[in-house]
């Protein structure tokens, strides 16, 4: 059976981003986005939160940087990926972060436009 890797998420930035570019010029956007889950245990209702890293790439990376800030509301498709490095004291380090494919602004707009919504979103 074949692999699939795909991950949708809709939720609030909780910073925001932060555009730097690689050697070779390519802008690389990261930012936390926090979703929520609200469900009830014996009639009390509670809620669940999540933090996960996205990684933007190529010009969505700098529209998302123009366009974001923290508390905006995105839509991520993307895939999950594994990321590891070692410490400067030798300790290996891993994380798990998303790789957006697309991403969508879900109510933001251009800086003199503020609280404008955009449905159309920035495919790759």
């Amino acid at each position: 059976m074949a692999e699939y890797n795909k991950v949708v998420l809709l939720g609030r930035l909780t910073r925001d981003p932060d555009l730097r570019y690689t050697g070779a010029g390519l802008a690389v956007c990261e930012f936390p986005l926090a979703t929520h889950h609200h469900y009830r245990v014996n009639e009390e209702a509670r809620e669940e939160i999540c933090y996960v890293d996205i990684v933007v790439f190529g010009k969505p990376a700098e529209a998302g940087k123009e366009y974001l800030k923290k508390g905006s509301r995105v839509l991520i498709d993307g895939r999950l990926v594994q990321r590891r490095w070692e410490t400067p004291e030798g300790k290996t380090r891993s994380k798990h972060e998303v790789v957006a494919n697309s991403i969508q602004f879900i109510d933001t707009g251009p800086p003199s436009e503020p609280g404008k919504s955009s449905a159309e979103g920035v495919p790759f």
